[in-house]
């Protein structure tokens, strides 16, 4: 009687020492099961962790492409040959926030003045009773920024464009004059600033406007740069931040 009770609690002691490190290990993430992603990504994630959907299927598939004939019959109208993919074209669009509108000032500028944020990239006209007119602009890429403050000297409808020497020297392909126009890079109007290279001056790039893309000069696009064009005199003060 003895030997079966000694017996017995042998047994139990070795299965309580069985169980103990396999449910350690668990809790560690030791033991724990493999995780089986099925390549179905909307199944819930429980179904994935189940060991018998191993002999369901595997964990990598491959699903035959589905034809898509009303494309390819499509493809084919533009005159792409078959099996070609189309090009996407880039919506260039300006980003809304940039767009021209009203906002309170209360700085210390006069009206007439303009003061450019080149960080916040916006262009301010300050009016009279607490009031500016604030238009999105590009400005100077890295290595071209600048500040400070000038005075319209010139302003010109469809200006001409004679890159500076330097500029031609970063980018030997530039042309030495280019009539002005809708192909123009100054754009429709420009605004000179002193007797700086500088300029505020419309673009044919409107989707770059928010961003710093130029050699120092502040874009707009051709309708705010219209805008401004036409509420600015020559003398204005330009205070550039």
């Amino acid at each position: 009687m003895q030997r079966t009770g000694f017996l017995l609690a042998a047994a139990m002691l070795a299965g309580a020492m069985a169980l103990s490190p396999a449910k350690a290990d668990y809790r560690s993430g030791a033991g724990a099961p493999p995780l089986l992603l099925s390549p179905d990504l909307t199944e819930p994630w429980v179904l994935q962790l189940q060991p018998h959907r191993r002999q369901m299927r595997s964990q990598v598939t491959t699903r035959p492409v589905m034809r898509q004939p009303q494309r390819m019959e499509r493809v084919r109208h533009m005159g792409v040959a078959p099996g070609a993919a189309p090009q996407r074209q880039v919506q260039r669009q300006v980003d809304p926030r940039f767009l021209p509108t009203t906002v309170a000032y209360d700085g210390k500028h006069k009206p007439g003045d303009i003061v450019i944020d080149t960080e916040a990239r916006y262009l301010y006209l300050i009016e009279k009773g607490g009031f500016a007119r604030r238009y999105g602009v590009g400005v100077g890429r890295p290595g071209f920024e600048w500040a400070g403050t000038h005075k319209v000297t010139r302003k010109a409808e469809w200006p001409d464009w004679r890159p500076p020497a330097e500029m031609r020297k970063r980018q030997p392909g530039l042309p030495v004059h280019m009539a002005g126009g809708p192909k123009n890079p100054l754009g429709a109007r420009a605004l000179y600033l002193g007797s700086t290279l500088y300029r505020i001056h419309g673009s044919n790039e409107p989707w770059t406007i928010g961003r710093a893309v130029s050699s120092g000069c502040i874009r707009m696009r051709n309708e705010d740069v219209i805008d401004l064009y036409n509420r600015v005199p020559v003398g204005a003060k330009v205070h550039v931040l």
